[in-house]
């Protein structure tokens, strides 16, 4: 299957190198091991954690080591709205044979 430019767009994409200064939504992606859309959406709702290289609006979004980190950070707070979820519900509750032996 051949690749567009739109479908690459939207894939993760390995650096050229994991420690340089400065990288892209999608390489930022690769590293932090998440979606692009999902970095995308974090990104519009703490706008302090990304960088714009060009002008206006239409500049590509960059991120520094330090904004990495505090992505990092957000992610592995754990309340679902900021980052990742919790333990599910029946992992919390315990399984139904526990239950059964506190009956």
């Amino acid at each position: 299957m051949k690749l567009t430019d739109k479908s690459r767009y939207h894939r993760p994409q390995p650096p050229a190198d994991l420690n340089q200064e400065f990288m892209t939504v999608q390489e930022t992606a690769y590293v932090l091991k998440c979606s692009v859309s999902w970095l995308r959406r974090l990104l519009r709702e703490h706008p302090e954690v990304c960088g714009r290289n060009g002008r206006g609006r239409g500049g590509t979004i960059v991120t520094d080591r330090e904004q990495r980190a505090a992505i990092h950070a957000i992610r592995s707070a754990g309340d679902p709205r900021t980052g990742r979820r919790s333990a599910p519900a029946y992992a919390q509750r315990g399984t139904s044979r526990q239950v059964r032996r506190c009956l």
